[in-house]
Order: structure tokens, then C-alpha cells, then sequence
């Protein structure tokens, strides 16, 4: 929606000039304008605005309750550096319903109307918050892992403690200084070293990651975190127009670096409490969606029942327009991965698993509503009720959804069936052998948004739940649009993997540290790992979680380090995700310990044919013009004089800039003959992967070619990289373990006699 100006009324220029910005392009003949007269010191509109960019993702996170947009154009940028957004909006729904039979209901759209959430803490004992305290909190934590892996590896060393970063500092654990009383004593997570409940970091406490490996409770995941508290009782519900629920919210979004599919994803996690001393019945709680991919006009929607994902596609093969994605689009999609518990006896398979009323059964996604940009019966809600009923599968005029066609009762394969999901294709086992999408209904491809939900749960008064979701983007190289959502949904089965372990992902060994001497139309590289690298002295060792059966950690069931490569970009802008594209990244340099593994196939699944391709991600011998050597031990550093994206001549040319990325990769004995395994799932997409790169410390570096004379006051080198003394043996047997290089005669000599 880039330029999407939603406009709804005609509103003098007076008027206009306070108003933030209108949510719908399609104008509402009766609308009227409601003017809501703010209480007392009430909370104003969060403001505050931060980018989630760790990966391949650049997405701005509001502090409001909304999310992927900046208040007037998409913000949801992928590839990161493309100018090519996938989603335009999204935020929580929440609504329920009192002993009373009153309403109550929070969310956000567009704020066109004006607000349903507001920054910061609520009072824990009467649910309320000041203007001053929403002020204070109307801003975003930010924390790189890294900075909280060395603070951990470096505590106690004087100078470092001198410089601890202030994102660890600054960690809002407690409430702010002088705040009012009746906040919450612990809000923002963190590790407490002592015990003592009092966040210290000049004591050893730290914001709560697993950094050990022992913290398996720990609640703050990703390489990149983003941390903020919002609630619903800052000031009237000018949005839904409908009464406060009395919500405290504790959000974080974050994001992992890696250079397969999970470097397209992002993820949020909301810890939702009821500051209200009353109940809430029938409660649902839903994300909503507004996905525009690239060219917002010409989008489907759909969803995976049994993945518990709801994904946007391309109407046809082409995106088109400048800010399209061209042939070949890509599919994005919505997984809900936790949901709130259930209420005992209810009589309901919450998580469809074939057990009723399980002991904390959790709900997951239990309605999937699609509905249109306009004000018909099934077009934009209007008011609270529209929301809760939209939440609950109702359309507008109150009529439940139906399966087939528009889901109302119209268009192509209608029904009169009552159904929980729209668009599910023929994932939904209430509906067995029929298949349902927008092209069966015969839609045209649009402007789409749609919703998720979960429920409905009583919302207990004190009570504490917890939602977590994921935003999953895949693009296949080939088979139109339809072959990305093939791939989507086993990308999704990648992210629920990575849910169910915790988000303890694998690592891999850490990408080296390159550092370039420049010189006359050559470059010199070194590699190294730093003190904070798992591969220092190549000594990287990682056990795969998905392999269950004992084993021992360096034998068969571990990743172990097996080599670097060196790759030319094309440009800044190519991610760790496009190294397998020749156009994005070309292999330059390859070393590896000396074993017997000389080339290491994956298995991966191919969306299309539905079988597993064997993909030789380390080929046995290195390939044309590529340097180091294969098997015969690794070498440090290397030497190019060769611009592998250049025509005709490829020699380097002084004074252009140059760009590079390092991996490090490993190897797993135990998956090289192994069968698909399976991750506690019925059609978990299963691999053989014994091979795998390194996530962390990628980084892209740039060199640029040129005379080094005049750095060196005018000093020549009259040595050439790889120059060095030649030693020949007088007497004695070897070089005394100093790393000299014999001569091939000399070693011959040692050798043979």
C-alpha cells in the first residue's frame, strides 16, 4: 500500500491538518465523525518508532500496538536494501465480553479514528496509568544478542566494565525511577546471577537470553531484540469506540541471522496480563493482518489449518509495477504458534491434536477471516461489535460464516455449511476432498487484509498469557506464484521446529573475522576468530537438537567445524540468504581441515514435485577460478587479483569498491547417511543435512584497490604476497617445530630417509 492515501472523508483543511492519517481507500458514503473529548491527563498517541533489521528483514515496530508501517507507507522491506515491502500493517485484536454483557474490546488499524493502546505499565492494583508514565514509556528497547554474549564472556575485566553498553544498562527490569507506586516490581526479563530480585548489572545480571546453555527458561530470544510495554487503559478506545479490557502488555519482536530461510523471518512474542479484578467471558484474542505484496492490487489470500498459517499470495505469475516483485513472486504468511489456554471442560480439541480437553490445553489458530476494502456486510469494521465479531468468524449483519464462495453465502461453490476457516485450499478436516480458495470462489485479486484468531478462553482476572507468531517469507525460483506457497508452508514447518525448541537455534560455526589489506589492483585476506567466536582454534562443536537417540557430542550426533569460504557480492545490499545465487555472489575462496569429507550433500524438499533433492552444498573439488584447496588442511589468508563479476578483462581495478562475505561451515556425521528425521510432527518437512553454515559474525566487508605508495611515504614493497625464506637442512631432522616452510626437496629428503 506505498502511497496508499485511505482516505474516508472530506474533512476541512483545519481539520486535516491535526489528523493523522486515514486508514481505508474505498470512502464510506455514511460515515460520520466521531469526536471522542480525551479524559483528564489521558495518554496521547505513541510516537515511537524502531526498525527490526538483524537480517533480511528491515521492519519498523510502533510502540502502539501496530506494526510494519511508519503511519503512512509500508515498512515490512524484503530483501532488506530492495525498496520492495510484503506486508503494510498489522497489529493485536483482543475481545471479550463481561458478566455484565458489556462489550469490551482493543485494537488497532489504521488510527484513523484514533487508539485502542497506549505505552507503558499499568498500576497493578486499579488497572490505571498516568500521561506522564506513558510518555516516559513510549519508546522501544533494543538489544543485539552479541553485545549480551560478550558482556557474559567479558564480566569482571576492569576495562570492560567501564564500557558495558547502556542497551544492558538501560534494561527497563524494574520500573523507572521515580514512577509512581503500583507498577509491576519485574517487567523487563532478566537473568539473575545473585538471586536477590534486583536487576545488577554491575553485578553479573544480564537481560534474559540463554547465553550458557543452561537457561531453558529463559525469555528473551533472537540475535536482535526489540522490547516495550503498551496497555489499553491510557485513555478512552477511540478505534474500537468500545470499553477497556484493563490489558498490560510486554511485547518483543526479534529476528535471527542466518543464511537459509530462517534469515527471512520475524518473530513476536506478546506476555498479555489482566490488570482488571474482573473476568471476561467468550474472549478472543487475533492478529491482524494488511499484507501487500510488492503491488498491493493483485493479492490472494489463504490459509494451512493444520499449520496454523494464514499467508498472502500473488493473483498470477507477475508482480507487477516498480514496486512489484516481478515473475515469480513470493508467498508470506502468518504462523500463530502459541495461543491462550483453554478453559478446562470445554469439550473442544483447542490444539486439533485428537485429545479433548487436555490438562493446559492451548488454543491455536481457531478462525481465519478474510474480509474486503469497503463497508459492505463483509468489508471494514466499523465499530467494536464489527471487531468482536469478525474475531469470533460473524460477519457485520451478524450472519456466521459459511464455507464455499465469499464465505456469506455468495459466489462460486457457495454453501450454507457453517465453517471456522476461509480460503483453508483442502487443509481443513471438516470439510474433507473439497477445496476452497480464492480462485475456486472466483475472486478477483485485490487489496487484501485478514485475521487471525484464537479462542474463545474466559480471560480470568490477574491471568497471564502469552501469544507468539511468526512472519515467514519464501520465494521459489521457478512454478509461479503457486510454488511459493508450497515452499511458504515448509518454511513455516522450519519456524515451528525452531518454536518448539525454544528458539534455541543452531548456530553453526561463527563466520570468521576478515580483515583486507588493500593494494595496486590486489587484495590480501586474513581470517580469524575473535575471542567471543564458538570456532576459536576451529574448535566449534554443537549438538543437533532434533537428533534424539544418546549420543556422544563430538561423534555422532554433533556439528563439528570443517572449513571457510570467501564470497564476492555483487553489491551492499546481497544477504546471506543469496549466496547460492550466481547473479548476487560468486565463490572466490575454500578451505577445509583434512579428512575424508570431500563434497557434502543436503537434502532438501522440493516444493513442486513433492520429493527430496540432494543438493551438493560443498562440492568435492573447487570449481574454476576459485582459490585454496580442498581437504589439504586450511590456510588463512589468500590473495585475488580477479573481479569475478567483471567482463572481458577481470583484473581489479584501483579506486572501485569491492564487496565480500566469509562463512564458516560444518559437518555432521550422523545426518550424512541418515533418514529424513522427524521433529515430533506427522508432515514435518524431514532432511538430511550433515552439512551447515554459520549464522553469526556475517557480516559484508568492502575493499577498494590502490597504490599504497603514497600511505607509506613513499616506500616500495619489493615482496610479493606469498614470499618467504627457503630453508635447506645441513643437519638435524626437522625445523624444531617452528612453523617455517621446508623446501619440497628438503621435505622429500626427511621423508626418504
Amino acid at each position: 500500500m506505498n502511497n496508499k492515501v485511505k482516505q474516508i472523508a472530506t474533512l476541512s483543511l483545519a481539520f486535516f491538518s491535526i489528523a493523522l492519517i486515514a486508514k481505508e481507500n474505498v470512502e464510506n458514503p455514511n460515515a460520520t465523525l466521531v469526536v471522542n473529548t480525551k479524559v483528564a491527563a489521558g495518554c496521547t498517541p505513541s510516537t515511537s518508532q524502531t526498525d527490526l533489521d538483524v537480517n533480511n528483514v528491515r521492519t519498523t515496530i510502533m510502540a502502539g500496538g501496530d506494526m510494519w508501517w511508519n503511519l503512512a507507507d509500508a515498512r515490512y522491506e524484503i530483501p532488506k536494501g530492495s525498496n520492495k515491502h510484503s506486508m503494510f500493517a498489522g497489529a493485536l485484536w483482543i475481545g471479550g465480553v463481561d458478566d455484565g454483557g458489556q462489550l469490551k474490546v482493543a485494537a488497532m488499524t489504521y488510527r484513523q479514528s484514533g487508539n485502542d493502546f497506549w505505552a507503558g505499565p499499568l498500576n497493578t492494583s486499579n488497572a490505571t496509568i498516568s500521561a506522564d508514565e506513558c510518555n516516559k514509556w513510549d519508546t522501544h528497547f533494543k538489544l543485539e544478542r552479541s553485545d549480551v554474549e560478550e558482556y557474559v564472556a567479558n564480566f569482571g575485566d576492569p576495562v570492560y566494565m567501564l564500557n558495558i553498553p547502556s542497551s544492558i544498562l538501560d534494561w527497563p527490569a524494574h520500573p523507572f525511577p521515580n514512577s509512581p507506586p503500583g507498577q509491576d516490581e519485574f517487567l523487563a526479563p532478566f537473568f539473575d546471577v545473585n538471586g536477590n530480585g534486583v536487576y545488577e548489572p554491575y553485578d553479573g545480571d544480564y537481560p534474559d537470553y540463554n547465553i550458557t546453555g543452561t537457561n531453558d527458561d529463559a525469555k528473551l530470544f533472537g540475535d536482535q531484540t526489540l522490547f516495550w510495554i503498551f496497555n489499553d487503559k491510557g485513555n478512552i478506545h477511540t478505534e474500537s469506540e468500545a470499553d477497556p479490557l484493563g490489558l498490560e502488555i510486554h511485547a518483543q519482536a526479534f529476528g535471527f541471522a542466518a543464511d537459509n530461510e530462517v534469515n527471512d523471518m520475524t518473530f513476536y512474542n506478546y506476555k498479555i496480563i489482566n490488570r482488571s479484578t474482573l473476568p471476561l467471558n467468550d474472549t478472543y484474542f487475533g492478529q491482524w493482518v494488511d499484507a501487500d505484496l510488492g503491488y498491493y492490487l493483485d493479492d490472494y489470500v489463504g490459509c494451512d489449518v493444520g499449520l496454523g498459517l494464514g499467508f498472502c499470495y500473488n493473483g498470477d505469475a507477475e508482480d507487477e509495477g516498480a514496486t512489484g516483485y516481478g515473475f515469480n513472486p513470493p508467498a508470506i504468511g502468518v504462523d500463530f504458534f502459541q495461543g491462550p489456554i483453554a478453559d478446562a471442560g470445554d469439550g473442544i480439541d483447542n490444539d486439533r491434536d485428537g485429545v479433548v480437553d487436555e490438562e493446559g490445553e492451548q488454543i491455536i489458530m481457531s478462525k481465519f477471516v478474510y474480509y474486503n476494502n469497503d463497508f459492505t456486510v463483509t468489508g471494514n469494521p466499523e465499530s467494536g461489535t464489527d471487531i468482536y465479531n469478525y474475531l469470533r468468524g460473524i460477519w457485520k449483519d451478524n450472519v456466521p460464516m459459511t464455507y464455499g464462495g465469499d464465505g456469506h453465502g455468495g459466489g462460486t461453490g457457495t454453501t450454507t455449511e457453517l465453517c471456522d476457516f476461509m480460503f483453508p485450499g483442502t487443509s481443513d478436516a471438516d470439510f474433507p476432498g473439497q477445496e476452497w480458495t480464492e480462485v475456486t470462489a472466483g475472486n478477483i485479486a485485490a487489496d487484501r487484509r485478514f485475521l487471525q484468531s484464537a479462542g474463545p478462553f474466559t480471560l480470568e482476572a490477574g491471568a497471564v498469557n502469552t501469544i507468539t507468531t511468526g512472519v515467514v517469507w519464501a520465494r521459489a525460483k521457478s512454478g509461479g506464484q503457486t510454488a511459493s506457497i508450497q515452499l511458504l508452508k515448509i518454511y513455516d514447518r522450519e519456524a515451528q521446529a525452531l518454536f518448539d525448541n525454544n528458539f534455541n537455534i543452531l548456530n553453526g560455526p561463527d563466520a570468521p573475522d576478515v580483515t583486507v589489506r588493500e593494494l595496486d589492483r590486489e587484495l590480501i585476506f586474513t581470517l580469524s576468530n575473535s575471542g567471543t567466536s564458538n570456532n576459536i582454534n576451529q574448535s566449534y562443536a554443537e549438538k543437533d537438537p532434533y537428533i534424539t537417540k544418546p549420543a556422544n557430542l563430538l561423534t555422532d550426533s554433533a556439528y563439528t567445524f570443517q572449513g571457510y569460504v570467501v564470497y564476492q557480492l555483487k553489491d551492499a545490499t546481497v544477504s546471506a540468504t543469496n549466496l547460492d545465487d550466481p547473479d548476487q555472489a560468486r565463490l572466490i575462496y575454500r578451505s577445509d581441515i583434512k579428512d575424508n569429507v570431500i563434497g557434502i550433500l543436503n537434502q532438501y524438499l522440493d516444493p513442486i514435485l513433492g520429493v527430496y533433492t540432494p543438493i551438493e552444498e560443498v562440492q568435492a573439488v573447487l570449481s574454476e577460478g576459485v582459490i585454496g584447496s580442498v581437504n589439504e588442511g586450511i590456510e588463512f589468508s589468500f590473495q585475488i587479483s580477479d573481479d569475478k563479476f567483471a567482463l572481458g578483462n577481470t583484473r581489479l581495478v584501483n579506486h572501485k569498491t569491492y564487496y565480500f562475505m566469509s562463512l564458516a561451515y560444518g559437518y555432521n556425521r550422523a545426518e550424512e547417511n541418515a533418514s529424513p528425521y522427524d521433529v515430533n510432527a506427522i508432515d514435518y518437512d524431514g532432511r538430511n543435512q550433515p552439512y551447515i553454515a554459520g549464522r553469526r559474525n556475517i557480516k559484508v566487508y568492502s575493499a577498494i584497490p590502490h597504490f599504497i605508495e603514497p600511505e607509506n611515504g613513499g616506500t616500495t614493497l619489493n615482496s610479493s604476497y606469498g614470499d618467504g625464506v627457503q630453508l635447506t637442512r645441513l643437519e638435524g631432522q626437522g625445523n624444531g617445530g617452528m612453523s617455517l616452510e621446508l623446501t619440497k626437496q628438503t621435505v622429500n629428503e626427511i621423508l626418504t630417509s
